[in-house]
């Protein structure tokens, strides 16, 4: 009876989960990915949490439970990552955590407790890539709000076009308004370390953050402060490895930079090998390359972690070969990887003809990204506890699953005052 109640819990936390921001389709993979880092009296804790952030005021009443140990059991969790603690000025919010970013990097990002690493990386791997269910349900759709987004290498940028990019495109303007930094173990390689697919010699801690996400990476003991100089070592060992920097898909306030290789990131996987381009938004640049200038030598498309470059061979009119890069425009993330390695200055990043959307904060990505997979009346009702709250839920849901409804919120024209009116109503 107990395997028959606690298998209805973990088929009910996955529900749950799978109605945040970050879609989670349930499968095999996922109640035992579930079963392995929840137990039932967690998984039952967190199906009974809102969605939005909370006080433990709110909470308590929703979860049954009262002080000193609703204090003690929220504290648990975050160690484990499965709730976020947010420092509001005077006390804190708590949020259950998503996906990503979320339980996977915070799980495979611990170095305290009774750990299994390797098990937890299979299990990750399975349910990521075992089928395409996951990829499907979050990129399927031609979704354009995804969680990171690529930063440009900024020497690798056209001179004319380095006077326009922004504070928000720049690393060195990120760490330079930052007080405090943290570096933790990389989820995804720690997660290939244990798979034996790991091709990089980079040390493991290699994720870095800044600001309130540092704060909280500390605060539950998933990375260690650092100072300011050795944030800077890292991001100089990282151009020389060539590799891809990438950020929180907003314009204020990005939290952390990862460093990231083709051979390890499960972002580059999910564009490289199972075709999903908007796993990662591309920089607001795109890759050029002058053919005269280019000698066909192929390091910039063995550099490439994405394998957006090819090598054209031709038969000029004289009868000799030439060999130049080019460059696979859906696919470049405008990182300029490509460009660090090129020594014949035939490579450079230049502004894209398009514009690319970022939102302007976690509050209308998560608002967006939540609008775009169909949980956004989660967050809007988000009392699971409350009959009016699930009819609304149901109600809302429905509405916005309508595509014209969806596509009209998306667009330029309306997506403005849709966000204003969200902001309006919520305080911020």
């Amino acid at each position: 009876m107990g395997h028959i109640i606690a298998k209805d819990i973990y088929r009910e936390l996955g529900d749950k989960v799978d109605g945040m921001p970050v879609r989670m389709p349930w499968s095999d993979a996922m109640h035992r990915m579930l079963k392995a880092i929840y137990t039932p009296a967690e998984a039952q804790f967190i199906i009974r949490m809102p969605y939005r952030p909370s006080t433990a005021q709110r909470i308590g009443p929703m979860v049954g439970m009262q002080e000193p140990e609703l204090s003690k059991t929220l504290n648990s969790l975050c160690h484990k990552g499965l709730v976020c603690d947010i420092w509001q000025g005077d006390h804190y919010l708590y949020m259950i955590s998503p996906f990503v970013i979320g339980f996977f990097e915070f799980t495979m990002m611990r170095t305290k407790g009774e750990l299994e690493p390797k098990k937890w990386a299979e299990l990750f791997q399975s349910y990521m890539f075992g089928n395409r269910d996951f990829l499907e349900a979050n990129f399927g759709d031609g979704q354009i709000v995804s969680v990171m987004r690529a930063l440009p290498h900024e020497e690798t940028i056209r001179q004319q076009d380095h006077v326009e990019i922004l504070d928000y495109e720049r690393a060195s303007a990120m760490i330079e308004e930052a007080s405090i930094f943290a570096v933790g173990l990389c989820a995804c390689r720690h997660e290939k370390h244990h798979m034996g697919t790991r091709e990089c010699d980079v040390p493991l801690e290699t994720c870095t953050s800044m600001g309130p996400s540092a704060e909280f990476l500390i605060r539950n003991e998933f990375a260690r402060e650092i100072p300011k100089g050795e944030m800077l070592d890292i991001f100089a060992r990282s151009k020389d490895y060539g590799f891809t920097l990438s950020t929180d898909n907003v314009q204020q306030d990005a939290g952390f930079i990862c460093h990231c290789c083709g051979c390890c990131c499960n972002l580059m996987h999910g564009i490289k090998y199972s075709g999903y381009p908007g796993v990662l938004v591309s920089s607001s640049f795109i890759a050029k390359v002058d053919a005269e200038a280019c000698n066909g030598c192929g390091k910039c498309a063995r550099a490439c972690p994405i394998d957006a470059i090819t090598i054209h061979k031709e038969q000029t009119t004289e009868g000799k070969p030439h060999c130049w890069a080019e460059i696979n425009e859906e696919l470049c993330l405008g990182c300029g990887v490509c460009a660090l390695k090129c020594k014949f200055d035939a490579l450079d990043l230049r502004k894209r003809d398009q514009k690319v959307f970022h939102p302007e904060d976690s509050f209308e990505r998560v608002i967006l990204q939540s609008l775009e997979r169909g949980t956004l009346q989660n967050i809007l009702f988000d009392n699971p506890n409350s009959k009016s709250d699930n009819f609304f839920r149901a109600v809302l849901g429905g509405f916005l699953k309508l595509s014209p409804v969806k596509k009209g919120l998306m667009s330029d024209a309306l997506r403005s005052r849709f966000m204003h009116a969200l902001r309006k109503g919520s305080g911020q």
